[in-house]
């Protein structure tokens, strides 16, 4: 049986540009938006959860738009999906990508200049059409949000691999290290750039974009 061809947008270097960008994009929007991640929902849950706990409801309007943008942004990009099936994915994750671009360009613009609840609920809407649009890498389920999922499958290839001497699985632990670091990379790159660049480094997001749309010719 033949197998499957991997699109562009399915090989390590577009995932590993992908999962920095995200790096860079929740990392940001913690630092520069007041404790609230734009994609990872979860921890919005979690410290939403924990602020009420504390009778601190005033903080938890952010987080709430954070969902609600995110839920939004999911929808923009199914609506996408409809008018661009699987024949035409290249061209729908184009525009998907350019899309984030956008969104990218418009908040380093006004950055500082806006309430946070409209940059943040701006990016939610980037991290949603990136988990949305970019779901597989080399033909297996992919999310360029989340590394748990990742170091899951790490564990398990590395225990496949010596307990059972599978080299498919010694590939995938090279892989998956590939994707927990780029994710890494990117959080740390944000973390050093914001102290000179404050709200204008979202745009570090964009240009790594940028360079996924260039590399997956």
């Amino acid at each position: 049986m033949d197998k499957q061809p991997i699109g562009p947008y399915e090989r390590l270097i577009s995932g590993s540009l992908l999962v920095m960008a995200a790096g860079v994009l929740d990392s940001y929007t913690y630092m520069q938006d007041g404790g609230v991640f734009a994609g990872l929902q979860t921890g919005n849950l979690i410290l939403t959860g924990l602020r009420i706990g504390r009778g601190d409801y005033d903080s938890i309007v952010q987080a709430l738009v954070s969902l609600l943008m995110f839920a939004v942004g999911v929808a923009i990009i199914r609506v996408i999906q409809y008018h661009y099936p699987s024949e035409r994915a290249v061209t729908r994750k184009r525009v998907t990508l350019a899309f984030e671009i956008l969104i990218f360009v418009v908040v380093s613009l006004i950055a500082g200049q806006v309430s946070i609840l409209i940059t943040t609920g701006l990016l939610a809407l980037a991290a949603a059409s990136q988990l949305q649009e970019f779901r597989r890498m080399k033909n297996s389920p992919f999310t360029p949000l989340m590394m748990t999922g990742n170091v899951r499958t790490l564990s398990e290839s590395v225990l496949d691999f010596v307990a059972q001497g599978d080299l498919k699985a010694l590939k995938k632990v090279g892989d998956i290290i590939t994707i927990i670091g780029s994710f890494f990379v990117g959080a740390l790159l944000n973390g050093y750039l914001i102290q000179f660049f404050h709200g204008q480094t979202i745009l570090l997001a964009a240009v790594i974009l940028l360079a996924t749309i260039l590399f997956a010719k």
